[in-house]
């Protein structure tokens, strides 16, 4: 077996170059382009060859062996958030309001990291690699348009492989979750219209902003009066506009929020039981609306025998006891399609610490010796996956 733990440890300066570079240039979801362009030239240096522009600048890397085997698929997330950075770091986000403040760029960083390091033992593998780098998993998902655009095909892929920094979990560690592991979410648009007048007279008025305080009450009595209280979900009005000024009872009203569940039951109706409650609210009220429900992204479930390749990886690299699983969480994330069409498993690398910040934070960062951790994993499951043994 080839020694991947040294092979990583070669490499532990580019990958973190590859970090620090990229979380210099984050972009938001769907304008990947400098993103795009840095990922394939370090692919293409590397002697890998590259598509590119899959749904808009997905790109896709292909580590063929020679040999027949298996196909296996590692995807790297490449989008930021539209957040203003606050670490003072020297190498911080030089794109005014954009931020890697979800360590997609450490995705990457430990995806071309495992690029370089399986093409040095490509001659001790079967079948092929394929490294995914996708745009916009932050929302709308790219993950979904890639598998259109046929990056699951020719040849089919057998197994996915994913990760996640995870600040949940401690520094050091690896997690990994058979089964369900993250919630499938949604997003819905409401508008609600009302008649707009004097705020002396709400007789004479549609309260929109009134008809829209009862519409949030009655989507949070969804969850505690209508689902199971054993199955955990999750409805969340994240955003309400109403009204212009002080003695003016507004006539429109606009709501947006999210869905969550684990149920594929209740995720196949959340759309009637929003639609229930919002129109029943709104004809007592003499309001009219709209509803704009936008499906997400499914439930991220992996595959157990998988799940199982991966942990044991992990315990070479991190040892059996800092192998652990972590809670299911009610976040999305669109690798599940990749899973819905392979086996696979999504894994966690640990870089939870005492005063660290959390995802989504304007000072979130981590201990880049940590990508090694997941590079390491990475190189380890697709041996167990496609190794030639003797």
């Amino acid at each position: 077996m080839p020694d991947i733990q040294a092979i990583v440890s070669e490499l532990r300066q580019q990958i973190i170059g590859f970090r620090r570079d990229l979380h210099q240039i984050p972009e938001t979801a769907y304008n990947e382009e400098k993103t795009s362009s840095y990922v394939a030239e370090c692919l293409t240096r590397a002697g890998i060859p590259v598509q590119t522009g899959i749904a808009e600048y997905g790109l896709l890397g292909l580590l063929d062996s020679g040999r027949p085997g298996p196909c296996l698929l590692i995807r790297a997330d490449m989008d930021a958030l539209p957040v203003q950075e606050a670490t003072g770091l020297p190498f911080a986000s030089k794109h005014q309001g954009r931020m890697h403040a979800c360590g997609h760029d450490g995705h990457m960083a430990m995806a071309l990291g495992t690029a370089l390091a399986l093409d040095r033992i490509k001659d001790s593998l079967r079948g092929c690699i394929k490294f995914l780098f996708q745009p916009a998993e932050e929302g709308p998902g790219g993950a979904k348009p890639m598998i259109e655009a046929g990056v699951m095909d020719n040849p089919g892929v057998d197994y996915s492989l994913g990760c996640h920094l995870w600040p949940d979990i401690p520094e050091g560690s690896i997690g990994v979750r058979p089964g369900p592991f993250m919630a499938a979410m949604d997003r819905f648009d409401i508008q609600i219209i009302g008649q707009g007048g004097h705020g002396a007279m709400p007789h004479l008025c549609v309260d929109a902003l009134e008809v829209g305080t009862q519409v949030v009450g009655g989507l949070q009595r969804l969850v505690s009066r209508k689902l199971d209280p054993l199955g955990p979900a999750v409805v969340t009005v994240g955003t309400f506009q109403a009204g212009t000024a002080f003695n003016v009872i507004p006539g429109l009203a606009e709501l947006s929020g999210t869905t969550r569940t684990f149920d594929p039951r209740v995720w196949e109706t959340w759309e009637e039981r929003l639609e229930e409650v919002i129109s029943g609210i709104c004809r007592s009220m003499g309001a009219e609306y709209s509803l704009c429900f936008t499906p997400g992204y499914p439930v991220t479930i992996n595959d157990q025998s998988v799940a199982e390749v991966v942990a044991g990886c992990a315990g070479r690299v991190v040892g059996r006891d800092q192998v652990v699983v972590p809670a299911q969480t009610m976040g999305g994330e669109d690798f599940a399609f990749f899973l819905e069409r392979s086996k696979g498993c999504f894994f966690a690398v640990g870089v939870g610490r005492e005063g660290g910040a959390s995802v989504h934070n304007p000072q979130f960062d981590f201990n880049e010796d940590m990508l090694l951790l997941g590079a390491e994993t990475f190189c380890q499951a697709a041996f167990e996956l496609l190794g030639v043994r003797d």
